[in-house]
Order: structure tokens, then sequence, then C-alpha cells
């Protein structure tokens, strides 16, 4: 059912005796490494990768782990410890695995417990019991793998680079085939592909509405017994079911979120849909964005990597540029009907949000079909201002900002979700306010007035839409949140454009082109797409469909600022003492002084944060030294037991630093 190195014939009484190296699952630095434990005769004969139970005599406890490798020691002399018991005959941490945790942990200055803790979901011992292995080979239809071949060869060189199993960042081509956007169906022929070979690959999106899209493409090509979910909504007994069909020796197609990257799956083909989506970015330590864990991957396995998306992360550019990665674009490329705001209606937007041509350009269309409206945020109004002097409307009791929910509404924190009866601003003493930007509801409301007898659908984080028919609707979405429609929109709306590249974000610019272009593709062929207030490098991008040239930009202007993807960062949280501890530490491997940006206070607790940034040559003596400065300052701690103490953390890679 799952790959197990043999284990070792049990020694005879003048060879030694049989050891196991063994990783402990826990949280604590200090016990990320393999302990050597004695293996009884009474547990026979034991594989790597299972699931163990072991004492830990410095916690006086019996801990959960795994065993890593089975040796056979000469010298019987040593006192160890006995495994207690195998949990589990059930490989669930196969070699490749354990060596993508370790490497990946290794390069983010982690643990390669917490790595396998996303991998490897929790024990279901009903399922495990009840489970089959699939061991015959899966078919695919033959006009499946026609259909599959066709898309692929769209694509100039995508055929070359998954037989190579190379390397190679797509530009997919913005269309639709029926309901499924095309980035899905590529990822669908793709895996179709080397299933046909009888090969398994590994799809990772963003989140559940990308996953749902590509299942739905998937199900057109590939039988649905080939198929394994990897999905945070699902339960723990069909995570589990999942995860060991992942196990099995026939082939199989892995969808899933981020974690889905470290599937023990024996891949072939790696893809990776939109990868400067931060929902890619792992939020627990230690913190592997899915991309990078990808490329670890491929570089140890050897698999085909495919890094699609719309438009160009810098992070994926600076690959192309150092020739990891090759450059894939259609053989005939499709570009949206973008449409940019005249210089007159440039002047007009902020007293008029919907520029006339948009406006003029949605009535007509909606009388065919669906129009999509992008807008920033959710909501009525998510912020209110004073009507005299335009001063933020603050909550009196905990200073938040005062939103809308409806239109005569009474303001409501956004904080504290108190009702601000009776406001008055500090300012100017006015009890009057106006809204500072409209959100999904309140544009959903005017477009309504304004369209009498159009459908008005919303769409955002708390009115999930999956998909729309082809009748005439005014579909008002916030980014990301936009559903597909049938046939695709016969308008796209982009509003609050200028709001949106405001934010203080290092890489606004190349978010906001995501959003665009992402809510463009989503558009019928040759269907009008408005992006409304909006001028300068990103509007151009996006008109001429060239998203590659804007990042190749955007890092020729951070390189002389040594800011990321340019150069590597890490961000360094404690009390000053372990801090300062490991920023002296990385000064006697030769990071200079200059490099270091802080540390500056960031909470009442008396932690402080600091940033390094350092060359990607430097990075693995980097992630080296810190890991021994976490490991030291966790030792430390645990010394002075009594007081409870601040542990040091390391978060390499930001995509934003915070300073």
């Amino acid at each position: 059912m799952s790959e197990a190195r043999p284990a070792r014939a049990a020694p005879s009484a003048g060879e030694g005796r049989r050891i196991a190296r063994v990783l402990i699952d826990s949280p604590l630095p200090q016990l990320d490494r393999l302990f050597d434990y004695a293996l009884p005769e009474t547990l026979g004969e034991v594989v790597p990768g299972v699931r163990i139970k072991a004492p830990l005599r410095t916690a006086g406890r019996v801990v959960d782990g795994f065993i890593v490798e089975i040796d056979v020691e000469p010298d019987a002399t040593r006192t160890l410890s006995e495994i207690e018991s195998v949990v589990s005959p059930t490989v669930v941490m196969p070699d490749r695995l354990y060596r993508l945790a370790r490497r990946a942990a290794e390069r983010a200055a982690g643990s390669a417990s917490d790595v396998l803790r996303l991998a490897i979901p929790k024990r279901q011992v009903r399922v495990e019991k009840a489970w089959t292995p699939v061991e015959e080979t899966i078919e695919v239809d033959p006009d499946a793998v026609t259909r599959a071949h066709e898309v692929i060869t769209r694509y100039e060189g995508l055929a070359e680079v998954l037989a190579q199993s190379g390397r190679a960042a797509v530009e997919a081509i913005p269309v639709q085939s029926g309901s499924e956007p095309g980035w899905a169906t590529l990822l669908a022929s793709a895996a179709a592909r080397e299933l046909a070979d009888g090969r398994s690959s590994i799809l990772v999106v963003p989140d559940y509405r990308d996953q749902e899209l590509l299942l739905a493409a998937l199900e057109k090509l590939v039988p649905a017994a080939a198929i394994a979910r990897h999905d945070a909504r699902q339960t723990n007994p069909d995570r589990y079911r999942a995860f060991l069909r992942t196990l099995d020796e026939a082939p199989c197609v892995v969808v899933g979120n981020r974690s889905a990257v470290y599937s023990p799956a024996r891949a072939a083909l790696v893809a990776i849909w939109d990868d400067s989506d931060p929902l890619l970015a792992e939020p627990l330590a230690p913190y592997v964005h899915a991309r990078d864990a990808a490329l670890l991957r491929q570089e140890q396995e050897g698999s085909a990597l495919l890094l699609v998306a719309h438009t160009r992360s810098t992070d994926v550019e600076r690959l192309v540029q150092h020739s990891w990665l090759r450059e894939i674009t259609a053989s005939r490329r499709v570009i949206p009907n973008v449409r940019l705001s005249t210089p007159q209606e440039l002047e007009r937007t902020i007293s008029q949000r919907v520029p006339s041509s948009a406006f003029a350009t949605a009535r007509a269309a909606a009388a065919d079909g669906p129009v999509l409206v992008q807008v920033a945020r959710p909501g009525f109004a998510p912020t209110l201002v004073c009507a005299s002097c335009r001063h933020p409307a603050r909550c009196r009791e905990c200073g938040g900002p005062l939103g809308a929910r409806r239109r005569g509404a009474v303001p409501v924190c956004g904080w504290c979700g108190r009702s601000a009866h009776s406001w008055r601003c500090v300012e100017c003493s006015s009890d009057q306010v106006r809204l500072a930007s409209s959100g999904t509801e309140r544009t959903a409301d005017e477009l309504g007035r304004a369209f009498p007898g159009v459908r008005v659908i919303v769409s955002d984080g708390a009115h999930a839409v999956q998909h729309v028919d082809g009748r005439p609707a005014l579909v008002v979405a916030t980014r990301g949140a936009e559903p597909v429609a049938d046939g695709g929109y016969r308008a796209v709306i982009l509003l609050d454009g200028a709001r949106m590249l405001q934010a203080p974000e290092l890489r606004i610019g190349e978010s906001c082109l995501r959003w665009w272009a992402n809510a463009a593709a989503l558009a019928a062929p040759g269907a009008p797409v408005h992006l409304v207030g909006v001028d300068g490098p990103v509007a151009r991008a996006l008109a001429t469909w060239s998203a590659a040239a804007y990042a190749r930009s955007e890092l020729e202007a951070r390189m002389p600022l040594h800011m990321p993807p340019t150069a590597r960062f890490a961000q360094l949280e404690g009390i000053p003492a372990s801090v300062r501890g490991a920023l002296d530490a990385l000064g006697g491997i030769g990071i200079p002084a200059d490099a270091v940006l802080g540390p500056v206070p960031i909470d009442e607790e008396g932690r402080v944060r600091a940033l390094v940034r350092f060359p990607y040559a430097a990075g693995q003596e980097v992630a080296d030294t810190l890991r021994a400065s976490v490991v030291a300052d966790a030792a430390q701690s645990r010394r002075g037991r009594g007081r409870q103490r601040i542990p040091l953390s390391v978060h390499l890679d930001i995509l934003e630093p915070d300073i």
C-alpha cells in the first residue's frame, strides 16, 4: 500500500542489536533531531515511516514519533530506552516525505516535525482498518487524453517541459471552457496526461473556490477514483482517507491547498496556480511558502514543476531571469479588451465613481448577460468620516473605525461592535457623517436602483457565490470572490482601483495587477473590461497584458534597496536579549550591521522585532545560525523554570517587511 525501505533482519546475538532512529513529534526546537531507541524483539519486524510511542526521559512521559531509520548497532552496551509500541504498521511517512520536510525546515530555520504536522493528518483508526489499497492501473479515456493534448499544445514548449520534468512559469490563457476558466483546464489537462502515462500529479490552489473549479475540470478528464482531495474543510476521516490514497502505488491526482504540496504521492508533476496569492504563504512555523516547498521538491525528486498564473510575481520573475524557470506562453496569445479611463474621466473620478462610458457599457451588456463589478471591500459602507471636516469617524469606547451596515443605519464600530449613538466629531463637533468608501452591499444598492429589473448578486466573504448562469445580472464582488459566469461576463467594471493602490504595501502594485487580471480573465471573448480611475504602469501592464515586463521593472526598482525578492529577509521577534544574541551570532558569520533593521519595540510585553536582509548565497548559513539561536534560547528558557519566558521566533522569506 505504501513505500517503505525493507527492514534489516533481526541480528543474532553476536551481531549487536536493532535500533531505531526516531523523530519526536514535538514543538520544542531542541527536540528536532533523531533519537536512538532500542527495538525490542517483541515488536517483530518494524519498518521506517510508521508511527510509534516512545519514552522521553527528559520529559518523564511517553511521546509520539516516527521511525526514520532502522539500523544495527554493534555495541550493545550503550544504555538506550526501548520503543514502547508501534501505533500502526501503516507507513505514513515515506522516506521522500521525511527528506522534503527536513529540507524545507532547514531552509526556513524551523523544525521538521512542524512541517510533517502539516503533511500527515491525525490517525483515524476506523478509516485505516477499513482502507483497501488501490493497486490496479487507472485507465484514462482516450478521448480525454486527446482533449488534454490539444490544450497542452496551445502553449509553446509546455509538452517538452512535462516530458523532460522541467520547471516553467506559465502564463495562462485568459479564456473559459464552458464554466471552467482556462487555467483550470490547463492544470487538469497536464494531470490527465501524466495519469495516462501512469504517473501522479499534485495540483495546489489558494482556496476552496479555485479547488472547486479545478475539480470540475478534472472530472471531465480523469476517473473519480484517481482524485485525492486535500481540503481543510474535510472531516478528519475524509482527510485521512484521502491521505491514505496518496500512499497507494496506483497513480492519483492530488488537489488541495498550500499543504498539499507535501503530499506523499510519488508525483511526476507539481503545479501551483497563482503563486502570488497570499493564501499560499503558510501562517504556521516554519512559514514555508508553497512555491518554495514545490521548488525544493522538484530539486529533490526531479518532478516537473509548473507555476501557472495570469500575471507574474516578482519571485517567479527572479527565477526566470536566473534561468531557473523556463518562460511558457501561449502559441497564440489572447489579450482581454481592457479600456482605461480617459484623462477627463480621471479628473472626475472623485465625484463620479462610475464614469459614463463604463456605465453605458454595463447597461448595454446587462441586457445580454451577466456583468461583473469588482469593488475593494465588502459590506455597505466599511468606513465613515465626518461630513464637515472629513476626519475619520472613531468609536468613543475603543477608538475603532465606524462603519454603516445599511443606508440610514446607526454607525457601528468595526472593532468592538458598539453602536455609536449621538456621535460627535472630536475635531469640529459635527454630528453628521458621510461615506468614505462603498462596499459590495452599497454598490449593489446603488446599481440596483440604476438598473431596475436586473438581478443584482453580491459575492464577498459573507455571501459566497461560486457560479452564475448566463442570464442578465449585475454581479458585485470583492477582489478574489468573483464567481465564474457561464460563457464569461459580457462586461467587467473594475472600481476602487485608486484606493487599492494606496495601500502601504511593498507588493501592492503586483497585487492589484493580479486582482484585476484574474477578474478580466472571467470576461467573455472580446467583452470590454473597464479599469476605472487608474493610470500609470500598473494600468498599462493590465491593458497590454504585460505582467512579466511589469515584474521585471519592479525587480529593477527594488534591486538598489535590496528589498525582497532581490534579497532574502529574516524577521526575528523576542525579548531584547534573545534578539540581540541572534543578531550577534549573524555578525559572527559575516552579516554586516547595515543589513539589520531594528530592533524596535512591538508590544507592551517587552518584545522587539528586527529584520535582517542577506543574499541568497548565504541563505543556508544564515538559517543554520538562526536555528542554533532558537534552540539555545529554548534551552535557556527550560533552565529558567518558574519564569514565563517569551521564546525567540524566526520567520524567513517574509513577503512584506514590517519594521
